[in-house]
């Protein structure tokens, strides 16, 4: 009974619109003061411990890198040299967007991070191309999740500190399912563009193309910089993602596009985000150890194995849940409030905890354009001034490769386990 107050709780200051930290906050708080065996120091004790960890804090640098890397021109560079490389072919545009969206991935991290740099630059020039607005910002709100799934992934380091696996493994395992995604995104371009043959761009000469590849080496040198640290061993992903600040921080002064008072909205811009994200991590494992004490983990995995005994019908169960909690809650407090109470329960059924992550999080990921909370679908509509119901116009078409994408993540394990297997991670 005390779970089902708490979860009714949660969802009715959630439908409220309180902000998540303190519907998170507000019904553990409740359950501290009115139950006489709860300790509030221990209560304290674990609000702190939520934040007070070293893997944590790498999601405000990876915040701040990506933040940096949105004003110091790499986005441009990117662009110009995917259009130089494959501007010829029919439906360009669509392809350089997945492309470019790819390559900056490597310094974003978040969905909205990219959704906005990609949205501010490539929707205009699409749509001055002769490509229909609803195709635009389908495409770049489509390509944004790739930036979540592979380093530095920041829905990576959330799920890897709450469930209390390798952060370095976690990012290796995004990888190839962030190139199945990648791939199925570009099918889908030439599915949408095979008869557009007026959509192409001129060839650019040989002279062009190595030009605009040499000026976006640099841009590309932070994945270099993050994934060659962390796989030599020379430092974990939290120093890796103060070393990728500075190397942007260096690169965004060489192409002199970082002035005093761009670096202080970057800064500002940096401090609101990562405290709105630690102030969600620290009431949800407050709101976790509430779960905890009263064996949330448990009951879950009670009711569902009452239910199957099948590993693959409870991945179909949990794919369902994270597909509907996904369209009301941002993937940070997703994974916070539901990892804890779903990995015992995968763990049960003999699935590894680094497949579940992956799972989880490309799961919550669509989430981010999907209504009524999609929040990739309002920075979009905000940065492009285009209506959101024309921005959900134009990502509907692209649920199809997201949805194969997730059932390929879902029922083939090797996909995400294989990587940090060969790599020594596991």
């Amino acid at each position: 009974m005390t779970l089902l107050i708490m979860l009714i709780a949660l969802l009715v200051l959630l439908a409220l619109r309180v902000p998540v930290s303190f519907a998170l906050l507000i019904p553990s708080v409740a359950y501290v003061i009115m139950d006489p065996t709860a300790r509030i120091g221990t209560a304290v004790q674990q609000t702190v411990s939520g934040v007070d960890s070293f893997a944590i804090l790498a999601v405000p640098m990876f915040i701040l890198l990506g933040n940096l890397a949105n004003v110091s021109g790499v986005t441009d560079k990117l662009y110009d040299a995917a259009v130089a490389g494959i501007g010829h072919l029919r439906g360009s545009l669509g392809y350089v967007n997945v492309a470019t969206s790819f390559g900056f991935s490597w310094m974003s991290g978040a969905a909205i991070a990219d959704a906005a740099a990609m949205g501010r630059v490539q929707v205009p020039a699409m749509v001055q191309r002769g490509y229909s607005r609803e195709f635009a910002l389908g495409v770049t709100g489509a390509s944004s999740l790739i930036a979540p799934m592979i380093p530095p992934s920041i829905p990576a380091v959330i799920y890897a500190v709450t469930a209390g696996v390798s952060v370095g493994a976690l990012f290796m395992a995004g990888i190839l399912p962030a190139l199945v995604l990648v791939s199925a995104l570009c099918f889908t371009v030439w599915i949408l563009m095979r008869k557009q043959n007026h959509l192409r761009l001129p060839k650019s000469t040989w002279k062009v193309r190595g030009r605009t590849t040499l000026a976006a080496l640099p841009a590309m040198g932070s994945a270099v910089v993050i994934l060659g640290g962390i796989l030599s061993g020379v430092f974990t992903p939290t120093e890796a993602s103060g070393i990728g600040v500075v190397y942007i921080f260096i690169l965004a002064i060489v192409y002199r596009a970082l002035t005093w008072r761009k670096l202080y909205r970057t800064l500002l811009t940096t401090v609101e985000t990562s405290g709105s994200v630690l102030l969600i991590v620290a009431a949800a494992a407050l709101f976790g150890w509430v779960l905890a004490r009263e064996q949330a983990p448990q009951v879950a995995a009670n009711l569902i194995l009452q239910i199957t005994d099948q590993p693959i019908v409870f991945l179909i169960l949990v794919n369902v849940l994270l597909l509907i909690v996904g369209c009301v809650l941002e993937p940070t407090a997703a994974i916070l409030i539901l990892v804890p109470v779903l990995l015992p329960v995968a763990e049960t059924f003999g699935i590894d905890p680094i497949h579940l992550g992956i799972m989880v999080i490309f799961n919550l990921l669509i989430g981010l354009i999907t209504p009524p909370v999609g929040l990739v679908l309002f920075v979009l509509s905000s940065v492009t001034r285009i209506p959101v119901p024309t921005v959900i116009k134009g990502i509907l078409p692209f649920f199809i490769p997201m949805v194969a994408t997730l059932l390929v993540i879902t029922f083939v394990p090797a996909l995400t386990v294989g990587l940090p297997t060969l790599l020594g991670f596991l």
